[in-house]
């Protein structure tokens, strides 16, 4: 009989045991769903997005922007405000744009000697990552840095311990690195994709992978131009970096001959690398976005310059028409460029006025040469002549 009147006894069934249920598998995004991801770097200039409505208009489905100053260490504030990051990742998300690249300060050095430099660099570099975070970037792209008077065996070894540095005590939340090759310049490391394998096998355990751009590989030896050379290229990859960890591509063509190691870029088709180049990199199955040779969500951004309004709008439409995409291409707004008249007018003026103040000033250098050289002249003949 029951201790307490009124109350029915039951006995315990498993089954009534609560079990949560298992968290859902994570989607993929939607641009990973193996269509053409083709976009350019726009401006954030007035606010992060302004950085959106410019990929829209110019036709894009894909984008990379700086996320401050590329060329000032304070180039704004270290973080963004939450409201201003959310109202950018709910813009973007209902303009179905991605991926999401930014690109990183141009100032940061991974491989500074230089304690000041390096310490300084890898600060900038952890702004970076939480600034890419805010906005809800797929991918932050950096430039290896310079090895100055050292080795590159030493640089490489500096640059590895830098990511580490900077992503130490820093949740990435899906976030991955790319390490973007270079053309060579100067004591620049990433000019051989040696090194950028590296680097990236010095860091695993970190998100991680490699950017690679068409101008930097042709300045630096890889001639891509040709069919035969595009095949040993991609041969070379594979042996090196593995085309599975090259998501993103700059598309730009090249100012400068094959193996020159100078960043020069140009419009697509217009330079050394040429469009019938161009249309065999986009169309390449091992290079697209698309299973089951290609790597679903891959994206080809544009950095080509903008000499004048409506270049970036003609730039975004001849990477859709050589990949045979033209058809599938976001409509872009007519007439729409980043860079508009009055901008270039202003900017013309800028360049104008600047040009005018170094030619005014080294006029005074040389007039001071000139009067410094006459006095030593006359103390010259007045000793003489004591």
């Amino acid at each position: 009989m029951s201790e307490h009147p009124g109350v029915v006894p039951t006995e315990f069934d498993p089954e009534d045991e609560y079990r949560p249920e298992p968290e859902p598998e994570p989607q993929p995004p939607s641009w990973m769903d193996g269509s053409a991801r083709i976009g350019i770097h726009t401006s954030i200039a007035g606010s992060y997005l302004n950085a959106l409505e410019s990929a829209r208009k110019l036709g894009c489905n894909a984008l990379q922007i700086f996320s401050a100053s590329p060329r000032m260490w304070q180039g704004g504030p270290a973080r963004i405000p939450e409201m201003d990051a959310a109202a950018f990742r709910a813009r973007r998300a209902e303009l179905g744009l991605g991926p999401l690249v930014v690109h990183a300060n141009y100032l940061i050095n991974l491989a500074a000697a230089q304690p000041m430099l390096w310490t300084r660099s890898i600060q900038a570099f952890q702004d970076e990552l939480v600034r890419a975070m805010a906005l809800g970037a797929d991918f932050l792209v950096v430039h290896p840095g310079a090895r100055g008077e050292g080795s590159a065996g030493q640089a490489i070894t500096t640059i590895i311990e830098s990511v580490k540095q900077a992503t130490r005590r820093v949740r990435l939340n899906g976030l991955k690195i790319l390490i973007e090759n270079t053309a060579g310049m100067g004591s620049a490391i990433g000019a051989r994709l040696e090194e950028i394998e590296e680097i990236l096998a010095g860091l695993r355990g970190v998100p991680a992978g490699a950017c690679l751009d068409t101008a930097h590989l042709f300045a630096a030896g890889y001639d891509i131009r040709s069919e035969s050379g595009l095949e040993k290229t991609i041969a070379r990859i594979d042996e090196t970096v593995g085309l599975e960890n090259v998501p993103v591509f700059h598309v730009n063509d090249s100012k400068v001959a094959l193996g020159a190691r100078v960043d020069r870029h140009a419009h697509i088709g217009k330079g050394k690398i040429g469009a019938e180049a161009f249309a065999r990199l986009l169309i390449h199955p091992r290079l697209s976005s698309a299973l089951p040779e290609g790597l679903p969500g891959r994206a080809f951004l544009a950095e080509t310059p903008i000499d004048d309004p409506g270049d970036d709008r003609r730039n975004v439409a001849k990477l859709w028409e050589l990949a045979g995409r033209k058809k599938e291409a976001p409509e872009a707004e007519k007439g729409f460029s980043m860079l508009t008249a009055a901008l270039k007018r202003r900017i013309s003026t800028q360049r104008t006025e600047r040009a005018r103040s170094s030619q005014r000033k080294r006029l005074t250098e040389k007039r001071g040469k000139a009067g410094r050289q006459k006095s030593a002249r006359t103390r010259k003949t007045g000793r003489r002549k004591r």
